[in-house]
């Protein structure tokens, strides 16, 4: 085989393996969650993250002279992405586990989003109708979430103000899915996420100065800030970015059905949460919902 075409099947294999790899990477934010909220509040801890991870995005920018975006529509698309993305979605998500809700519960309320965006784009008609097996997935889907939340209102882990956190992050990651996909150009990776991760932090750093909570310097907090910033930002953020540009938004979340039951698992392994039959069978029921509406149909 000659060499170009060596590299070109490396190139394939790599793009092909994206998906599952993004999802793995994705799955370890809300376990990051539960290690760094003891010991920061919540969108204090997103600041920084997202001043690292700017000043991380500008030396690797400076280092290879990547092109920024161009034109001012595209900063503005840019920006409302990192805004609904970033600074909507991750906030959600962490100030719903400060509020006390468990990292699996959350995975699994975002879990959700491959219905949204499902049935968003079939709600714009013609070859995306609903089909009867789209609603029932749905269904399905809302029934499994309701087995598993419903489970545990009376536990005092769901409460309704961080179940609502839960599902402002579930909304501001698919919108922000969808809008990126329909309003943002391909433009450099690198660069795009230093324009979001500017956005979110704009919008960020006013409200964490209104939080009370302290910090605690802890081995902890250090590993989640550096897991965050190296892996989940520079990398998952960077993956989805290029898979929604690369039009493999529609893969991306068909795989994200997996994330609830990966990060339940972690989430059992690392900090005892509750794995019950209820709890398993509603991930396993939400699972189904979900593949039920994302098929493709044959």
């Amino acid at each position: 085989m000659p060499r170009s075409a060596e590299a070109q099947a490396r190139h394939d294999a790599t793009l092909a393996a994206m998906p599952a790899v993004f999802v793995l990477i994705w799955s370890t934010g809300f376990v990051v969650a539960r290690y760094g909220m003891p010991h920061a509040p919540p969108l204090g801890f997103l600041t920084v993250r997202y001043a690292l991870s700017v000043l991380a995005f500008g030396l690797w920018i400076a280092l290879v002279r990547a092109s920024w975006p161009s034109g001012r529509a595209q900063w503005g698309h840019l920006a409302v992405t990192g805004v609904l993305m970033h600074a909507g979605y991750l906030g959600g998500v962490w100030a719903a586990v400060k509020a006390g809700i468990g990292a699996g519960t959350v995975a699994l309320v975002v879990g959700l989003q491959p219905v949204l965006t499902a049935v968003w784009l079939s709600s714009t008609g013609g070859a995306h109708a609903v089909s009867p097996r789209q609603w029932l997935g749905l269904l399905l889907g809302f029934g499994g979430l309701m087995l598993v939340v419903g489970h545990k209102l009376g536990a005092g882990e769901v409460t309704a103000f961080n179940l609502a956190l839960a599902v402002f992050a579930l909304l501001s990651i698919t919108v922000g899915t969808l809008y990126q996909k329909r309003f943002v150009k391909p433009c450099d990776v690198r660069t795009a996420n230093a324009v979001q991760l500017i956005a979110a932090l704009a919008v960020t750093a006013p409200l964490a100065a209104l939080e009370t909570g302290r910090w605690q310097m802890h081995p902890e907090l250090v590993g989640a800030m550096a897991w965050s910033v190296l892996v989940l930002t520079l990398g998952g953020s960077s993956m989805l970015y290029l898979l929604i540009q690369r039009g493999a938004a529609a893969k991306v979340t068909s795989l994200l059905y997996l994330v609830p039951p990966c990060t339940a698992l972690m989430a059992w392994a690392l900090f005892g949460e509750a794995l019950s039959g209820q709890v398993l069978a509603g991930i396993a029921i939400t699972a189904a919902g979900v593949a039920l509406v994302v098929r493709s149909p044959r």
